[in-house]
Order: C-alpha cells, then sequence, then structure tokens
C-alpha cells in the first residue's frame, strides 16, 4: 500500500517537474525570438538619435545622452535614410571592387558629385520612398551626370538623368528653344522613375530595368531572345552587352558601398538634413532670369544652377513656369517681385512669317541686329527661315509672350544667304536672255536677227539649266 502510494506521489512529482520545465522553455523561447521582449543592443541601435526602425517600433531615447527632440522626424540624416531604403542585393564582386576603387582614389571628385547632389536629392527620395520602388534608384544621377543637370553628351542625352531627345519626347519632357524640360529637376525625375517602373513592369527585374535605361529596352530585348534559343539564362551577368551597360549596375552597387560605409573606402559623405532643400514658385508674368535672380538674392550662376531648363534669358509666365529657389531664398522673392515697378521682362518672342535676314527683321521691327545675333546664336551670313521663333529686345507697349507661343515654339530654323542672293539672279536671266531691255522702237526691227540668231544657238548649251542646277544645289547644301 505506502509503495503504491509512493510511486503515484513521485509520477505526480514528475508530472509537475515536466511542466514546468515545458513552460520555462516556451518563455525562453519568446524572449529570443520575440523582439518585443528583447532588451537587446541590436533594438537600442535602431533607436539610436531618435531614428524610428525598418520593423515599425517605437524609438527608444536614453534621455541622459540624447534629445527627444529628435522624435519629430523619423530620420534627422538623409544619408540614413537612404540606407534604409537599399533592396538590391549587396556585392563585391571584380567589376563593384574595380569601380569602388576608381572613386576612393579620387575623392576630390567625389565630394564635388556628393555636394552637387545636396540640392537635388532629398525630392529624388521622396520620389523614390513615394513610388516604393529601391531607394538605389535615387543614385543612379551620380553614374549618369554626377548629378550635374546640365550635362550634355555626344549623343545629345541631356540633363541629369541623361534622357535622349526622343525619350525625352515620349515621356512628354518638352524641349524647344524656351526650355528643355531634360534638365528640368522635377520633370526629368518624375520622368525617370516613370521610365524605370515602366521597364521594371517589362522584365521583372531591377538589374535588366537599369541595363534598359542604359542600352534601350529593344537591345535587352534582343539579348534575352539570343539567349532562350541558346538555353542560356537571361539575368544581367548572363546577357552579351556593350562594356558601358555591361559596367552600368557595378558602378551603381560602387556607389551604393560607398553611401553604405564611406568611412572604410576613406571618404567623407556631405551632411545632409532630412527636409527639403528646394521650394516650388511660379508666376504668370515674364520675367528677366538675371531679375528673378537679383529678388532671390542669389547669384545668376547659383539661379541657373537650381533652374539649368530655361534656355533663354527669360522666363515665360504663359507657360506656368517652375521656379526652384532655396526655402530660405523663396520669401525674398515673393517680396522683390510684389514691391518692383519697373519692366520684368527685357526680352519678347515673334514667330517669322516670311524669309528674312536679320538685318531685314531688324529694320522692320526697330530693333538692333547685333542683340537679335547674339541672343539667337544666329552666324553672320544666314538669314531665317518662315515658321521660326525668334527672341527679341522688348520695347514700347508689348505685351507678354503668348501662351501658343511659349509652348508651342518652332525651331529657330537658318540657310546661307548666299542661296537667297542666287534666286533674284536666276530669275532675271530666265525672264530675259539680254542683259538689258530694248526701247521698243528697236525691238521691231530687230526681231528678225533676233530669231534668226536664237535659230543658230538652238544646239548650244544655254545658260538656264546650269543657273537652275546650281541654285538647286545650293538650296539643297544649304538645307
Amino acid at each position: 500500500m505506502m509503495q503504491s502510494f509512493l510511486t503515484s506521489l513521485s509520477l505526480s512529482r514528475l508530472c509537475r517537474l515536466l511542466t514546468i520545465v515545458m513552460v520555462a522553455s516556451v518563455l525562453s523561447a519568446c524572449a529570443t525570438t520575440g523582439e518585443d521582449w528583447s532588451d537587446s543592443n541590436s533594438n537600442k541601435q535602431t533607436a539610436k538619435n531618435g531614428k524610428y526602425s525598418k520593423s515599425g517600433k517605437a524609438p527608444r531615447v536614453n534621455i541622459d545622452k540624447d534629445s527627444v527632440g529628435a522624435l519629430d522626424a523619423p530620420y534627422n540624416d538623409l544619408w540614413d535614410r537612404i540606407r534604409d531604403g537599399f533592396e538590391l542585393e549587396d556585392s563585391n564582386s571584380p567589376l563593384v571592387i574595380k569601380h569602388v576603387r576608381y572613386y576612393s582614389s579620387r575623392p576630390d571628385y567625389v565630394d564635388r558629385m556628393m555636394s552637387r547632389s545636396s540640392r537635388y536629392l532629398f525630392y529624388i527620395v521622396e520620389e523614390v520612398e513615394r513610388r516604393k520602388m529601391p531607394m538605389e534608384l535615387a543614385l543612379l544621377p551620380f553614374i549618369e551626370s554626377a548629378f550635374n543637370p546640365e550635362a550634355f553628351s555626344r549623343a545629345k542625352a541631356s540633363g541629369m538623368w541623361q534622357f535622349m531627345p526622343a525619350t525625352g519626347k515620349d515621356f512628354k519632357l518638352t524641349q524647344n528653344i524656351f526650355r528643355d524640360e531634360r534638365r528640368d529637376v522635377i520633370q526629368s525625375t518624375d520622368a525617370a522613375l516613370d521610365y524605370l517602373q515602366r521597364l521594371y513592369k517589362m522584365f521583372g527585374d531591377w538589374e535588366l530595368a537599369l541595363a534598359a535605361y542604359n542600352w534601350g529596352e529593344g537591345n535587352v530585348s534582343k539579348a534575352i531572345k539570343r539567349n532562350q534559343a541558346k538555353k542560356l539564362p537571361t539575368d544581367y551577368a548572363s546577357l552579351k552587352m556593350p562594356d558601358e551597360t555591361r559596367n552600368y549596375v557595378p558602378k551603381l552597387l560602387a556607389i551604393k558601398n560607398i553611401v553604405t560605409n564611406p568611412k572604410s573606402y576613406g571618404l567623407t559623405l556631405p551632411t545632409l538634413e532630412n527636409h527639403p532643400y528646394f521650394v516650388i514658385v511660379t508666376t504668370e508674368k515674364d520675367i528677366d532670369v538675371d531679375l528673378a535672380a537679383e529678388f532671390a538674392r542669389m547669384t545668376v550662376e547659383e539661379f541657373k544652377a537650381m533652374n539649368p531648363s530655361f534656355n533663354k534669358p527669360v522666363i515665360l509666365g504663359a507657360s506656368e513656369p517652375q521656379i526652384l529657389l532655396p526655402f530660405g531664398r523663396a520669401e525674398s522673392f515673393q517680396e522683390n517681385l510684389l514691391q518692383y515697378t519697373g519692366r520684368l521682362s527685357s526680352w519678347t518672342a515673334i514667330r517669322v512669317a516670311n524669309r528674312e535676314t536679320v538685318d531685314q527683321l531688324a529694320t522692320r521691327l526697330d530693333v538692333d541686329a547685333n542683340q537679335v545675333r547674339q541672343i539667337n546664336n544666329i552666324p553672320k551670313g544666314m538669314r531665317i527661315k518662315a515658321g521660326s521663333t525668334v527672341l527679341i529686345p522688348r520695347g514700347g507697349k508689348v505685351g507678354d509672350v503668348a501662351e501658343h507661343l511659349a509652348n508651342n515654339a518652332g525651331k529657330l530654323m537658318l540657310e546661307r544667304e548666299a542661296a537667297a542672293k542666287a534666286k533674284p539672279k536666276t530669275t532675271a536671266n530666265n525672264a530675259s536672255g539680254s542683259k538689258a531691255k530694248k526701247p521698243a522702237s528697236k525691238q521691231a526691227s530687230n526681231k528678225q536677227s533676233t530669231n534668226k540668231q536664237t535659230a543658230n544657238n538652238t544646239n548650244k548649251p544655254k545658260p538656264k539649266p546650269q543657273a537652275d542646277s546650281k541654285v538647286a544645289a545650293n538650296e539643297k547644301k544649304s538645307n
């Protein structure tokens, strides 16, 4: 009896011990795998300086060392925000290492490039984040143009994102004599991200989308089809492509590695605060670029660096311009513009209806011919073709440039004046075979001899075809 009691007691104790062990194990697992329970250094690190962690946890602040005021924004440093948005796979391939070494051996170049980006990077980061795209794409202008919005390539690609003319038109970027939106910071960024999203949808891979941005979607599609026909892989590394495209993604990943850990490469990034650098203002009035810069208390060079899309020294109000100004200068611009009582614009524009020389146009409009040549870059000896839009000095009661002309300005088309002068001479020779018109009294008496002379010269070469062919050749050459 006693032995049976002891046996049941030991079994009861054993069950309780097993239950305690199981509960302890569950709690231990919760403590190690559930981050909500964790007080690890990693969580403290993600919340350091008031920066929110990617997992959305509440920030942790040591008030003995840090300020609670830092909680006003998720990030204090724009570089931190960029790093947290990286999504592409890290790489230390030989090509990536090659380009990292290239950049790290040129600290002055990297410093200029990074400092230049400070004007535009916040806006790009905002757009990339809003579209939920990999943050590496915000770094693309580093390898496209070194963040120079006025960059222009031999292939005629222009702007920070290096749009070709045809691609720019495809994405509705205005390109006329007054402005080129391939250089507009806002418009070109929006168009570039639209294009990259379209390419990603087409290829389903960001590396292939980047290759297509550089090489063209048609070329990448053909390269994929060639590999498919050979039953080869169709990823970026497996496709046959030009050296420039082969190095394109590695260059971007090299910049990513530098931004991730600049100190390891002996580089220092400029401080970039996580707030907008510029504000967009607009006006319905034509205004000279020089005067706009003066209103904003900026140098003309500083103003153009923020607004590189304006081709001429006047901003046309009818085109609904987006004028970018640093935050601290926008209020000054507005106050000075409202208080100014003088003429805002020194220039206006016309569309030439008929062919004419610069001197003829200047005489007709009572303007200075040399100013017209200089502002429109018209070489001497050239005349203006019909349909061209020409900028001229503004005088009298001339109003601002009309909306239809501001938005649909025809290109300036020129031809050599020599071709124009040849036509009247040819017309005169064709109209009469003689040097001067004879009096009427002599025409009747000489009619018979003239007909005889014409008959005798029937088989001789005539000057008319030669003159016509020469004029045609001149016209073809000038056109």
